[in-house]
């Protein structure tokens, strides 16, 4: 089964997510395809579809609202996992779901929705990003718990393995 992980990423933190979930869902026998929502992939030409975004002031990046609701009908149809990168600290702030992927889960029947801590790197950010982080307070730093984000791509390999047998 061809799976597609679908990602929008503004510096490559959840790019890199979104990696691992492509390595663990190839490690069980599936073709991961990863690309970027802003190559508009189709998931016609897959059988399911893992769809993630870095989060930004609580929200999904404009890429990613725009490409799910542009594939909704497809995305209705088929196997959807969701999963956000952002919050950051120890524990990671904010704690709130962003509402985007709730909203398109709701819709689609989405097997599942989950929340990776994010990181923020100061060399990777521009200047009005910087100055934001400042203002903010917020910690830099690589908070992404990659054990966490092998588990949850397993257990998705665990639920596809019932898909293929069925």
């Amino acid at each position: 089964m061809k799976v597609l992980v679908a990602v929008a990423s503004k510096h490559g933190s959840t790019r890199d997510i979104a990696d691992v979930v492509a390595e663990e869902l190839q490690a069980r026998g599936f073709l991961a395809d990863v690309q970027a929502v802003t190559d508009d992939p189709d998931p016609r030409d897959y059988g399911a579809v893992v769809l993630g975004s870095a989060i930004y002031m609580g929200r999904w990046l404009a890429e990613a609202r725009d490409w799910a609701t542009r594939h909704e009908p497809t995305l209705e149809h088929m196997p959807l996992w969701l999963f956000s990168s952002g919050p950051i600290g120890d524990p990671p702030q904010p704690t709130e779901e962003p509402a985007d992927p709730v909203q398109l889960a709701a819709v689609t029947g989405a097997r599942g929705h989950t929340v990776f801590a994010g990181k923020l790197d100061p060399s990777a950010l521009g200047l009005g990003e910087r100055l934001v982080t400042r203002i903010v307070h917020a910690p830099y730093g690589d908070y992404r718990d990659f054990a966490a984000i092998h588990a949850w791509a397993q257990e998705i390999a665990t639920e596809l393995d019932a898909v293929r047998v069925t």
